[in-house]
């Protein structure tokens, strides 16, 4: 995940590829809550592992219930031990459920219902989010629901209930502002139902039916057969008990996969049998957003669906503009704003009121960001208008807010395909952590681009110079790759001779062919990884070096290892350090820092640094030796050092790293498009 102020994303040309999708938030949460109040041990497979999820079970791990292994993990089961509908007596908590909308509204009305002493809190946002109607359903059957702040939303506290009063008439609740609230009581009142029916009657038109059809399926896994009538009653038999399926998988999130749809729509061009396969969920899915499909068919793309997989590539070039009744796929239709931008006309997204009260006002959101690239928008209570740009010249690079909005940052992100080739800002990419915390990745993952479009920072200078880390702590800033190009030859060396190659002329050959297939990564934490193993001591050794400086007389090597660091460069970017990084390497690189500091402060450093390990030392024989190797290394006859003439110099000799690393990063905004923004 990218756990940065910002991610700039450099302008994308195509896609192509394959991508597994995590699961299913909704089906997530509303599993996780059926699997604690049910009787019984679940496994659940395919598990989401996000920030709504985790709040989720956080909580339902201080209601008692036993969750095994503690955390999630990818493509790790997890086992749920309800606790059969029934809390301890005189339980109480106080329970944290961040901004989960599908943690927060379920679980007050569960808790409610078996009642207790709870606090149901969140963040500032949460706070923001309507929960009125839910509560005054759950007032209208006994349960005792207090506001802590303002009437109507978040936080609350929850009480004993009293059911002596209860009636047989339906227990009522608005259709129109969120269909959370239906879900939430759907999954609640079972245990109320035990010893007659229990009906619910929607109040006015239901939005987000896909959604109730979600709960619906779920609930009869647990044991649970609601009565749908129209949409408009349900109703609940008596004798309801929640019951352990024993094991069930959750399918991937159909809202995830509308951002690869509208990629392989954007990008993928059937004429050179490109398309973008999406693995997780398909054409027998339970989720409602998967209607989303229609709509991008609409638009223009070409979609193959299996089970469990779907398959887009381009038709229609540009899209067609569309005029749609979202109300089946409100999550998924933010995807269609986004796309609108590739279209032959003005779009109308319509039923959308739902967006308001979402993690943010996502119409205001999509509005406001969408008008920064260039584009005409129209709002209003329940729709958004999207006029696309006239030219590809007037396209804007655009910092996106995203509002601690996980679909604001994946829907903006493809923006970054515009034709006039500019890169796109997304603001506080953590934020998708909410549903899918590797988004980025995945989608760098099968993106493609002009190599010279891939930002790289060069940080060159002398030996103990301090750019090894400095260049980490650029890299971690900007969310892009490391590369310590200082470690390579010790890498190749430590490689060779674990294979029993003998390090001279006679193994030139393979040990070139050995280096440019070496799996090699760098860290924020300055570790050196081939493949699984952290060899960042193996590496420091003695032996070490003298093998690195046998390997580096093979001018095959040399060769190789230049490829290999030219391979570095991917998406979303470059830190890249050593000795000629601007001047051999990356003579393109649009920011070189040459980094220096006096041999004496070097070997004050480099002395301190050693002594803090343990390590012996003299000052004055480090100062010898870092003097020599500056001489060595600024007279050899192949790349010597020397600042790039386009390079920006840097005394670090009374700076410490931190203003070091402001200044290379002040450097760099300058630099983009998007200023200091």
């Amino acid at each position: 995940m990218f756990n940065t102020e910002f991610l700039d994303i450099p302008a994308l040309d195509s896609a192509n590829g394959t991508v597994s999708l995590p699961g299913s938030k909704s089906i997530s949460n509303r599993v996780l809550l059926l699997a604690a109040l049910s009787q019984g041990t679940t496994t659940i497979h395919d598990l989401l592992d996000s920030d709504d999820t985790q709040v989720m079970l956080a909580g339902l791990k201080q209601l008692g219930c036993r969750i095994t292994p503690d955390t999630v993990t990818p493509g790790q089961a997890i086992e749920v031990t309800g606790i059969g509908g029934q809390l301890p007596a005189g339980a109480t908590a106080t329970l944290f459920l961040g901004n989960a909308g599908t943690a927060m509204r379920p679980l007050t009305a569960a808790l409610s219902v078996l009642g207790g002493d709870f606090e149901m809190t969140g963040v500032p946002r949460m706070y923001e989010r309507p929960i009125g109607d839910l509560v005054d359903a759950l007032r209208q059957l006994g349960c005792q629901i207090d506001y802590l702040k303002d009437e109507g939303f978040p936080p609350l506290k929850i009480g004993q209930p009293d059911f002596s009063q209860l009636s047989s008439e339906s227990i009522k609740v608005r259709g129109d502002v969120s269909s959370q609230f239906l879900t939430s009581l759907l999954m609640a009142l079972p245990l109320l139902a035990r010893e007659r029916d229990i009906t619910i009657e929607v109040v006015g038109e239901l939005i987000s039916k896909p959604y109730i059809h979600i709960t619906l399926e779920l609930l009869a896994r647990f044991g649970i057969a609601v009565k749908n009538e129209q949409w408009q009653r349900f109703v609940i038999p008596a004798g309801s008990r929640y019951q352990s399926p024993g094991s069930i998988h959750v399918e991937a999130d159909a809202s995830s996969a509308s951002y690869f749809i509208a990629l392989g729509a954007i990008t993928a061009d059937a004429t050179e049998q490109n398309s973008i396969k999406i693995l997780g969920v398909g054409k027998d899915s339970i989720q409602g957003d998967i209607r989303f499909i229609e709509a991008a068919q609409a638009m223009g793309a070409q979609v193959e669906s299996g089970p469990n997989w779907l398959e887009v590539s381009r038709g229609t070039w540009p899209l067609k503009a569309i005029d749609l009744d979202c109300n089946h796929i409100p999550d998924a239709a933010m995807t269609l704003g986004v796309m609108a931008l590739y279209a032959n006309g003005t779009t109308t997204l319509r039923n959308i009121a739902s967006w308001r009260v979402k993690e943010t006002d996502r119409i205001a959101a999509m509005a406001i960001e969408l008008r920064k690239l260039g584009a005409t928008v129209e709002e209003g209570a329940d729709y958004i208008r999207i006029t696309p740009l006239a030219s590809k010249q007037a396209w804007k690079a655009a910092s996106i807010h995203t509002y601690d909005d996980h679909r604001v940052a994946m829907c903006f992100s493809l923006a970054a395909f515009n034709p006039a080739k500019l890169p796109v800002r997304i603001e506080d990419p953590k934020c998708v952590a909410k549903t899918f915390p590797d988004y980025f990745e995945a989608l760098f993952s099968i993106c493609e681009t002009e190599r010279e479009r891939i930002p790289v920072i060069c940080i060159d200078g002398p030996t103990a110079s301090g750019k090894g880390t400095i260049a980490a702590e650029v890299a971690k800033a900007l969310g892009y790759q490391l590369l310590d190009s200082g470690a390579l030859y010790r890498i190749t060396g430590l490689a060779a001779s674990r294979a029993g190659l003998a390090l001279d002329e006679s193994n030139e050959e393979t040990i070139a062919e050995m280096a440019l297939e070496m799996p090699v990564r760098f860290d924020a934490q300055q570790r050196v990884w081939l493949g699984d193993e952290d060899i960042s001591l193996a590496i420091r050794s003695e032996e070490a070096g003298m093998n690195a400086s046998r390997v580096s007389t093979l001018p095959a090597v040399r060769s190789a290892l230049v490829d290999l660091q030219l391979a570095f460069q991917h998406l979303p970017g470059l830190v890249a350090d050593g000795r000629d990084m601007g001047t051999v390497i990356f003579p393109h690189a649009p920011l070189k820092v040459y980094l220096w500091a006096s041999a004496q402060c070097r070997a004050e450093r480099r002395y301190k640094q050693l002594i803090s390990k343990g390590i012996s030392a003299n000052i004055s024989t480090l100062l010898a030796d870092l003097e020599a190797r500056d001489a060595r290394d600024m007279n050899r006859a192949t790349a010597p050092l020397k600042p790039a003439e386009d390079s920006l110099q840097l005394d670090s000799s009374q700076m410490t790293i931190e203003e070091v690393v402001a200044q290379v990063l002040s450097w760099w905004q300058e630099r983009q498009l998007f200023g200091r923004a």
